[in-house]
C-alpha cells in the first residue's frame, strides 16, 4: 500500500490494482509483483480477445493487457502462479518465478506491440475467464474452418 506523499513507479503494473500501487523496486520495498504470460496462436488469441470484450462466453470478465509479437502469437498477462496449473492445449504459460517487474507503456519485446496496452486494459486477465474464452475461440475457429 502506498503511503501519503510517497512516489510510485512511472511504469504500469497490470497485475496490481490502482489502489495497490507499488513502489519502484528497491531494497526497502522489494520488487513489485509480476505476471505470468499465456501465449497462444494469434488467430485464436484475437478471437478470444473479441469474445472477452463482447462478453460472449459464460465466464466473462475484463481482459488485461495483450501483447502481439508482430507475427503469429498473442500473449495474455495473467496473475503470477497461473503457469503451475495451466493446461490449455495449443497454448503455453510462462512463469515468472516471482521476479517482479512493472510494464512500461512500450512493449517489452522488440518487434512486438500492445494489442491492449497496460492502462487501457483491465488488470491481468483471470485465468479461468481466459480458459473459457480460448475454448470458445477454438470452437468458433473449428466451425469456421469446417465450412470451407
Amino acid at each position: 500500500m502506498v503511503e501519503a506523499g510517497m512516489e510510485t513507479s512511472q511504469s504500469i503494473d497490470p497485475c496490481v490494482s490502482p489502489s495497490q500501487a507499488v513502489h519502484p523496486p528497491s531494497p526497502e520495498y522489494g520488487a513489485p509483483p509480476a505476471c505470468d504470460l499465456v501465449t497462444v496462436p494469434a488467430r485464436q488469441g484475437l478471437e478470444a480477445v473479441d469474445i472477452l470484450r463482447r462478453g460472449a462466453c459464460d465466464a466473462v470478465g475484463p481482459v488485461g493487457p495483450v501483447l502481439h509479437d508482430g507475427g503469429d502469437t498473442l500473449g495474455f498477462l495473467v496473475p503470477p502462479g497461473t503457469a503451475a496449473a495451466w493446461d490449455v492445449p495449443g497454448s503455453v504459460c510462462t512463469e515468472t518465478d516471482g521476479r517482479g517487474f512493472a510494464l512500461p507503456a512500450e512493449p517489452p519485446v522488440d518487434g512486438s506491440d500492445w494489442l491492449l496496452p497496460p492502462g487501457e486494459a483491465g488488470l491481468a486477465t483471470d485465468p479461468a475467464v481466459l480458459r473459457a474464452a480460448l475454448g470458445e475461440a477454438a470452437r468458433l475457429i473449428e466451425a469456421a474452418d469446417s465450412c470451407r
